[in-house]
């Protein structure tokens, strides 16, 4: 079975390499796509995937009635690399969804591109889905004990907020639904209608996920080396604010009923 890793970019020109190398060599048994998508890096991201990937696809040939074909890359034994533009700074969400429309790969996971989260936690995961096919989809998280590194405790209480009241409304235990770490089946993929643009995503993913009731859900520990604002960090108490209103909003419009170009069934 494939894997396709939807990698959002934005500005990550300090640990895009890395993070590529990492991805690649996680999982070296598995055939692997990563689909990376820029959302208007200004700080030569764009131009360092150009050198190593181009060409690329741009938003806009995306959305063609009869875009050219995705450009696909071969960096390593078992790992196709795809690279797509966005015009322009949308937001996390935007760029996931854009990863969601050309992906192709039997499982999927997102990965960040910020060097927090490390591939090599997808064994257990992929064990889960893709070997023994005990579970649908597979969270990563947080809190269960892994390293992690120690940062800001209003961080912390944010999350542990936002999930208690996620597990209260969509009856569900999880500890860490704003992870990144969020691994899935292509059937799972093909019944999400995502809209979100920004860190909203994480709360409408779940949500939907949630309320299909058909899901076998699981959690693993993970590894977190969390970075600084001053290191890059974006999300803010802004987007978690935003993240409590969603909870509410996808409990009432979960967004499967509505109709996007980024359909993940197209």
């Amino acid at each position: 079975m494939k894997l396709s890793v939807l990698m959002p970019v934005y500005n990550e020109i300090g640990t895009i390499a890395e993070i590529v190398k990492l991805v690649a060599a996680a999982l070296p048994d598995i055939e692997k796509e990563l689909v990376i998508v820029d959302d208007g890096s200004r700080d030569g991201t764009r131009d360092w995937l150009i050198t190593h990937f181009g060409p690329v696809l741009t938003e806009s040939e995306l959305l063609a009635d009869s875009p050219r074909p995705v450009s696909a890359i071969e960096f390593c034994n078992k790992l196709t690399v795809r690279a797509v533009f966005h015009d322009k700074n949308k937001g996390k969400g935007a760029a996931i969804r854009t990863a969601m429309k050309i992906c192709s790969g039997d499982i999927i996971v997102i990965q960040d591109a910020d060097l927090e989260y490390d591939p090599s936690d997808w064994e257990i995961m992929y064990e889960l889905v893709g070997v023994r096919s005990v579970a649908d989809v597979v969270y990563g998280s947080r809190f269960y004990g892994n390293p992690h590194r120690s940062l800001y405790y209003h961080h912390y209480l944010g999350n542990r907020i936002i999930s208690i009241l996620f597990n209260i409304l969509y009856n569900q235990t999880l500890t860490d639904i704003e992870v990144c770490y969020k691994m899935f089946t292509r059937e799972v993929l093909q019944t999400l209608n995502v809209t979100s643009n920004d860190f909203g995503i994480e709360v409408q993913i779940s949500a939907q996920i949630a309320l299909n009731r058909n899901w076998r859900i699981y959690e693993t520990g993970i590894r977190y080396y969390g970075r600084t604002y001053q290191e890059g960090k974006k999300i803010n108490w802004r987007d978690g604010m935003k993240a409590l209103f969603y909870l509410i909003q996808f409990r009432i419009w979960p967004g499967n009923e509505i109709e996007n170009e980024y359909r993940a069934t197209e």
